[in-house]
């Protein structure tokens, strides 16, 4: 049975102090592969962008971040969240913690590169084409050393058609 968060799991703004937690939890799925490397000074540098969620003991077991590229866009960046907590809806809450903060921004879009295209679909993404991202193509990818063939997948939300009432219409259609 999977559990879920608790009233005593918390997910928060996270502080300079979380910094080494937020590159452990990186590090973790980087070094397989699945996401890009963090240097400690970096995530120093976007400390103001980044969430983290604390199980009940208060540690830290998930993190992510919302940056943002344009006037418009915004990425989530970097969502980690430890394997043994995996399922109990701290990477749903960070996104949705992202989600708000974007919407108080008045951004239009929020989009992930990801290699879990379905975990972003449940939460209302749906995938696009990276070449619908010039900003973020132009400006970041063309300087990974992946580029371009991460094999990442673009997924996007729209934060103005978030308001509209749902309809029940397939994701990733």
């Amino acid at each position: 049975m999977t559990q879920t968060l608790t009233s005593r799991s918390l997910v928060r703004r996270a502080r300079l102090a979380d910094a080494g937690d937020i590159q452990r939890l990186i590090t973790m799925f980087a070094d397989r592969d699945e996401m890009l490397h963090r240097s400690l000074g970096e995530i120093y540098e976007n400390i103001r962008d980044f969430y983290v969620a604390e199980d009940e003991a208060g540690r830290i077991v998930a993190c992510g971040g919302l940056h943002v590229c344009w006037s418009h866009l915004a990425e989530i960046k970097s969502l980690a969240v430890d394997e043994s907590q995996q399922g109990r809806g701290y990477g749903r809450k960070i996104v949705e913690a992202c989600l708000d903060e974007g919407r108080d921004l008045g951004l239009k879009t929020v989009f992930a590169l990801t290699y879990k295209p379905e975990f972003f679909g449940r939460l209302g993404f749906r995938i696009v084409d990276k070449a619908t991202l010039p900003h973020k193509v132009w400006n970041e990818c063309i300087r990974c050393p992946k580029f371009p063939g991460c094999g990442e997948i673009a997924v996007v939300y729209d934060l103005e058609r978030a308001a509209l009432p749902l309809l029940n219409l397939p994701v990733f259609g």
